[in-house]
Formats: structure tokens, C-alpha cells, sequence
């Protein structure tokens, strides 16, 4: 065989079959790029249509009042019970806020130390209450606080007080009622700081000559703070939006989400409901960046210590 038939036939060899070329050049133009802007189509419609569409269309009706288009944010700059119901929403929020912090930080500090079976006992009486519906939870608590409830009558029957109390429709069975049902929003992000915490640092600490007191202050502490930082914000955020115990359980004063459905429901007055929402996220939204940017000033300042 001449060199030439043996180089045709090692040239044929080695070279792709037609039915190959096809397939390969598909694999080429399909790039991990395309693919994954494939998968996130879906989510980003669904996103759109669900989310984004109504705070659009919310927006839109907030400057379709008759008199004019910002007619509704006048009359919410000039209305003083609208005003009160959106200062007295960030009080609340405060007070829950700070209630729940309190509570948890012992409660998510006991977890985190918990091995075996007691981390399991402490979990699930956090996750159950989580699960319940806080319809349910809000109603629980209107059988318990009213003036023929379980604790009136208790303290009757014991001698407490000599006529029933009014705990419904206060500010303290209100905040009493949200702080619980805010408690596991508290505990599960405190409880995922506190467990990343290692325990060597607080024996270097303890070897070093600081007492437990100054342990806590200042190792502890300041590893907690993102759970604290992560936790405070979720409970704020959540309690502004809070319209079902405050329906129940609330008071003279109204929350801003009671004040939104009695101006949808009753007074069919849409364009200044979608006012006082669109204040609401907006205000929402700037806490929301305030607390980034101070958490991530927080971060670059433990990063140059």
C-alpha cells in the first residue's frame, strides 16, 4: 500500500462523521449562561405577575383620586387620625420589637446549649407555635384575655383581683398577643448566630482572666449581634403589616393595616388606601436599607479591628 492511500485512509479516520457535526455544533451554541437565563425565566414571570404587577397596580390607584393626582397623599399629610394610626404602627412595632428581643435572647441562648433530645424539646416548642396560624393564635388569646376568659377567672377564683379587668381591645393585650406570635420570628435567627458561636473563644476568654459577666459583654454579645441585627428587622417589618390581632384584640388606637381595610371596605375610598400602602412599603423599604448599610458598616469596622 502506497503512502498516500494510507495517509487518505488515516485522515478519514480521524475525521468527524457527518451525523456528529450537528450535535456537537447544537452542544457549542447551548452555553451554561443561556441555560441558567432559561431557568430563572419562570421565577422572574411568576415574580412579575404576582409580586411586582399588584404594587404597580397599588401605586397607579394611589394617583387616581377625582381631584387630582396626589389628592390622596394631601389629604394623608393633612388627616391627623391617618397620621396617629401611622405613628402609633412604628410604636408598636418598637415595643414588639424590643419585647421579643428580650424574651428570646435567653430562650435561643438555653437552645443553642441544648444537646440531644432537650435541643429537640426546645425546637419543637418553637417550630409548633411557628406552624399555627396566627388567626388561630390571635383568636387563643382573645379567649384567654377577655372578661370571661381563662385569666380573668383564674385570678378571681384565686383572689387577685375583685372584678374582671378589660385586657381586650387595650394596647397591652394587643402588644401581648403580637409579641408572642412574633417570638419565633426572634428565636430562629438568634438561634442560628448563638449556634456558630465556637465555645473556644469564650475559653480563651475565661482562660485570659474575664469573668462570665465580661464574657458575655464582650465576646458573646458582639458574635450574637447579626442574629439580633437579622432578627430585630424580621419582627419589625412583620409587625408593621400586622392587621389580624390588631382587629381582635386592638384598642382605641388603630395600626395602619386596620386603617388601609376600613378606608377599602367601609369607605370604598381606594386611592387613599393605596396612599397609605404605598407610604407604608416606602417606609419599610428605606428601614430596610438603613439597617444594610449600617450592618454592612458594622461588618467593614470588625474587619479593620
Amino acid at each position: 500500500m502506497s503512502k498516500a492511500s494510507m495517509a487518505g485512509k488515516v485522515a478519514g479516520a480521524s475525521a468527524p462523521a457527518p451525523g456528529l457535526a450537528a450535535p456537537r455544533q447544537r452542544a457549542a451554541a447551548w452555553s451554561p449562561a443561556k441555560g441558567g437565563l432559561l431557568l430563572l425565566a419562570l421565577p422572574l414571570a411568576m415574580l412579575a405577575l404576582f409580586f411586582l404587577l399588584p404594587l404597580l397596580v397599588v401605586l397607579g390607584q394611589s394617583f387616581t383620586a377625582p381631584a387630582g393626582p396626589f389628592d390622596s397623599y394631601v389629604r394623608l399629610a393633612g388627616d391627623s387620625a391617618l397620621r396617629n394610626a401611622l405613628t402609633y404602627t412604628f410604636q408598636t412595632a418598637a415595643i414588639v420589637t424590643l419585647a421579643a428581643l428580650v424574651l428570646s435572647y435567653p430562650v435561643a441562648f438555653l437552645i443553642s446549649r441544648a444537646q440531644g433530645r432537650w435541643l429537640v424539646i426546645g425546637m419543637v416548642f418553637v417550630l409548633v407555635p411557628f406552624w399555627t396560624s396566627a388567626v388561630i393564635r390571635s383568636y387563643a388569646w382573645l379567649v384567654l384575655l377577655q372578661r370571661r376568659g381563662v385569666l380573668n377567672e383564674m385570678m378571681l377564683a384565686l383572689g387577685l383581683i375583685d372584678r374582671p379587668l378589660r385586657l381586650t381591645n387595650t394596647d397591652i393585650g394587643t402588644h401581648v398577643a403580637m409579641v408572642q406570635i412574633m417570638l419565633p420570628f426572634m428565636i430562629l435567627p438568634l438561634l442560628s448566630a448563638m449556634r456558630g458561636i465556637d465555645a473556644s473563644v469564650l475559653r480563651a476568654a475565661a482562660i485570659l482572666g474575664a469573668n462570665p459577666w465580661r464574657q458575655f459583654l464582650h465576646v458573646y454579645l458582639p458574635l450574637s449581634m447579626p442574629g439580633v441585627g437579622a432578627g430585630c428587622v424580621l419582627v419589625f417589618i412583620s409587625t408593621l403589616g400586622f392587621y389580624i390581632t390588631p382587629a381582635l384584640l386592638g384598642g382605641s388606637s388603630q395600626m395602619i393595616a386596620v386603617a388601609i381595610e376600613q378606608q377599602v371596605s367601609r369607605l370604598l375610598d381606594w386611592p387613599l388606601a393605596s396612599a397609605l400602602a404605598t407610604l407604608l412599603l416606602v417606609l419599610t423599604c428605606l428601614l430596610f436599607m438603613l439597617y444594610e448599610r449600617l450592618n454592612r458598616r458594622l461588618a467593614g469596622a470588625g474587619e479593620a479591628r
